[in-house]
Formats: structure tokens, sequence, C-alpha cells
């Protein structure tokens, strides 16, 4: 890790799941830190705590407010963009929402990045990967999406071209951008309203409720603690060479649906049933599922020495402990 003096952060989206953990840690680290977040996705609770800390101002409004960004980024050095659509049922119902919120956002981002000369952080996603099949997923691999009428492909297209726009300000206007692909991402504070899994499947198990797997079950993901996500994230804010590159943030323990759900009744000490429900039924029509998402991190390993430190049981037993709480 490399250390700053104190250095002024805006994070957007900072009132959500990461960007509320993310907000502590360089709290703690002696930063001052703005957010812009508003707060249909995020929650106030999340960052309720750091209201009365004099290094913490929070602003409520959308990311496109020029006036409220401008006057964030004019005292900040950094910009983490986190603000985005969230979440598959969220992406499937309003499209429209999506793209907007996505490429617009990027781009009242990096304008004010640029007119102020802060280094400039971007959140993509794995979702960008589409349906490729060349496991595991490598930063520089070719990208296969699905048709436009399957709307599911709009947020990893919007992903895109704020990855596109990234790049292309540190090319034309030497901008220091850096882009990270954040695949599944779990932890305390997450909740399972946008179709965001483990804390799905926790809930259910804890409230005896049927557990609810999509599809066959067969479709494997890998998970992360946004513990070590946030320890990505800051060494990338930090690393003097990070910016130019996209970088995967993600778990290497690989698990289907089917074998997660056992693995949360155990955890969990659940009776539940695993119930089976087809797509049609889950999702609006235009939904597009991948059966494997896999993270080569080798890039961010070789910059930051960074790989995931909690295990998937210890991250699910993590999970478990905030929903009794």
């Amino acid at each position: 890790m490399f250390d700053l003096s104190p250095s002024t952060i805006l994070i957007t989206g900072g009132a959500g799941f990461i960007g509320s953990h993310l907000c502590d840690t360089l709290l703690e680290q002696g930063h001052y830190v703005l957010v812009i977040d508003n707060l249909s996705t995020g929650r106030i609770e999340n960052i309720q705590h750091l209201k009365n800390n004099p290094r913490f101002h929070f602003a409520q409004a959308d990311v496109t407010n020029e006036i409220v960004l401008d006057r964030l980024a004019s005292k900040s050095d950094i910009i983490i963009h986190l603000a985005a659509a969230v979440g598959v049922k969220l992406i499937v119902k309003q499209p429209v929402r999506t793209i907007e919120t996505n490429v617009m956002g990027t781009e009242a981002v990096l304008k004010v990045g640029r007119r102020y000369g802060c280094r400039t952080l971007i959140a993509s996603t794995s979702e960008v990967y589409g349906k490729g099949n060349g496991i595991p997923f490598s930063e520089d691999d070719d990208i296969l999406l699905g048709a436009t009428s399957k709307s599911r492909w709009a947020y990893a297209a919007s992903k895109m071209v704020d990855e596109f726009l990234g790049l292309a300000y540190m090319q034309e206007y030497s901008l220091p951008v850096v882009l990270f692909r954040l695949f599944n991402t779990v932890g305390p504070r997450q909740t399972g309203h946008y179709g965001m899994v483990i804390p799905r499947f926790i809930n259910q198990a804890l409230s005896g409720e049927p557990i609810t797997v999509y599809g066959d079950g067969k479709q494997s993901r890998c998970f992360s603690d946004v513990s070590d996500v946030i320890r990505a994230i800051v060494g990338l804010a930090q690393h003097p060479e990070a910016p130019g590159h996209v970088y995967n943030i993600g778990g290497n323990e690989e698990i289907s649906m089917r074998d997660l759900a056992e693995k949360v009744k155990r955890v969990t000490d659940s009776n539940s049933e695993i119930r089976y429900i087809p797509y049609s039924e889950a999702y609006s029509s235009g939904f597009e599922d991948m059966r494997r998402r896999v993270p080569d991190t080798s890039r961010i390993h070789a910059l930051l020495g960074w790989r995931p430190q909690l295990s998937l049981e210890q991250i699910l037993v993590r999970v478990r402990d905030d929903f009794l709480a």
C-alpha cells in the first residue's frame, strides 16, 4: 500500500453498500471524505454514524447535478465514482434509468475531474464480459454481448461506454483515470432488494422461507467480501502507476447457486427448502444470464500484491451476523 498525506476524496454513491464502507476506511486513514448520493439505492442509515465527523460531508443530490458536483469536486484531490444503477432486477425493469444514470453520470464526473485535475476512479462491472466463456475473465479479453432486444445487456454496454470514455479522457486530456471491474461483492449493509443473491438467500434462510434459486442453479459466481474490495480500491487510488488501466476485483472461490444455497442452509442452521424458480417468473422479459463468472486478478495482484483474504465461509458468516444484529 502506498500511503498518502491526507487527501480530500469525493465518493459518488457514497451512501451505498460499497461506498459507505469506503467512507469508513478513508476516514480511518485520516482523509477528508465528501459524498454525493441521491439515495435512490443508497441509504442514509449507512452513513448516519459519520454525520458528526468533521472530516465528512454529505450532499444529497444526483451525480448529474452540475452545481453540487462542481462544488464538491473543486475541493477534491481524488474522485471515486461508484454511483450507478444497481442490481439485476432494477436493470431489467428500468433500462432507461440504467443507461442514463451510467453514461451521463460518468460523463459528468469525468468533466469535473478534468476541470480540477482530480485522479478519477470509475467503477465498472464483470457484466461487461457478457457471454464470454474464456474462464477466467482477463481485462483484455474480447467481449461478446447479447442482442439489443435483451435489456440485460444495456447495463453491460453502458458500463463499457463508461470505460471507453474514461480511457479517452486519459488519452486526450491526460486525466489520470483508473477503471476497476467489480465481480460479486458481498458484506454487511447489503440488501437483497435489487437481486443480490447472498443477502436474499440468507434472509430467506433465517426467516424459514424457501430459498429461491433462479434457473437450474448450475450458474456459478465468485464472491468477494466488501472489506477485500475496499482494500483494492484504496490501493488503486493511491498507487502512482494505476492510471490508464482496467483492473478486475473479485473472489477466487467459484460456486454454483445450487451449492451456495446448500452452504447458506448450513451456515444459518436453517430447515428452509430450496426452491427453483424459472427465469421467466423471476424477471421480466429481456433477461439472459451468464453461466460462469470468474475473474483473473493477476493484474491487480502484480500492481498491489492484492488478493482476497476472506473465504466464502467467512463472508457468509459476516452477512448472517449482520442480519441477526
